[in-house]
């Protein structure tokens, strides 16, 4: 096999703050490639770095860039995708494809359908759209499906190996390809003023980014898509139980919809190659 294409570290600034972006080499379409709430574009890289042979990739990190108080709302995710089209346009992404997971997912959506991204296809893995109830009830942070959970997480471990054993007792990391994990602690870490280790995208942080999916109803949306989207679940994601992600598919104008057998709601980081492997055909099926 051959060895992946490191990425370059690039920040841009779009007007009002900086956006640090991965960049991997290679030809078009460019593949922009958004990250899941909480987690970090170096999570793409087993997958980006095999898909560099062929295309240029861009992946985002949006977790630092912008400080929301979670009692006020939260950071809105229409903002998000303005400062993912401002970074399209910086540096002049034309007809990209979009590859979304879980928020990364829902913020493209937003950007296709509101900033008018002109991508030439979008591939939404675990999105987050919930029922459109949803988009109309008052939640504070304690109520909040995602945010609650996110407040009570840990933040503190004297090592990487220590880390590491936590995660694999996790339901939500169990399953995760080990390359994944090295990556998550390598990149998702820091050290701690005790010595130890801590999350660089920390626990209040990740919960105001969560309450922040409640400020826009993605469903009225959907129909002004108009490229191929397909739309991925996991086929053991717990966000089954309320979200109706074929529901969602049929939405879109050219949408279809996969589910991906024994996969959770992480499904890049538990089946890579069999993601690696929808991308590079959807990529192909756009092309002819």
């Amino acid at each position: 096999m051959m060895p992946l294409q490191k990425p370059k570290i690039f920040s841009e600034n779009i007007g009002d703050t900086n956006l640090q972006y991965l960049r991997y080499e290679g030809s078009q379409p460019t593949l922009m490639m958004l990250h899941a709430t909480g987690f970090l574009p170096w999570l793409w890289h087993p997958i980006a770095g095999a898909l560099a042979d062929r295309h240029r990739v861009i992946a985002p990190y949006f977790c630092d860039h912008r400080i929301a108080d979670i009692d006020s709302g939260g950071l809105d995710w229409m903002l998000l995708a303005e400062d993912l089209s401002k970074l399209c346009y910086q540096l002049k992404v034309d007809r990209p494809v979009l590859i979304g997971h879980s928020m990364g997912g829902t913020v493209m959506t937003y950007a296709q359908a509101v900033f008018g991204l002109n991508a030439s296809g979008m591939i939404l893995i675990e999105p987050i759209f919930f029922p459109e109830d949803y988009y109309r009830m008052d939640l504070g942070p304690e109520d909040h499906p995602l945010a609650s959970k996110s407040l009570k997480r840990r933040n503190h471990w004297d090592s990487a190996a220590d880390v590491k054993a936590y995660l694999k007792t996790k339901p939500l990391f169990a399953n995760w390809e080990d390359e994944f994990l090295d990556l998550y602690i390598e990149h998702g870490t820091m050290a701690d003023k005790d010595g130890g280790l801590e999350l660089t995208c920390p626990p209040p942080r990740e919960a105001a980014i969560y309450m922040g999916d409640k400020s826009h109803d993605p469903w009225p949306l959907m129909s002004k898509i108009k490229c191929p989207v397909l739309v991925i679940e996991g086929g053991q994601s717990t966000n089954r139980q309320h979200i109706d992600l074929a529901a969602a598919a049929s939405q879109f104008p050219n949408g279809r919809f996969q589910r991906i057998a024994g996969a959770g709601h992480l499904v890049p980081m538990e089946k890579s190659k069999q993601i690696l492997e929808i991308i590079f055909d959807f990529v192909r099926s756009i092309q002819q």
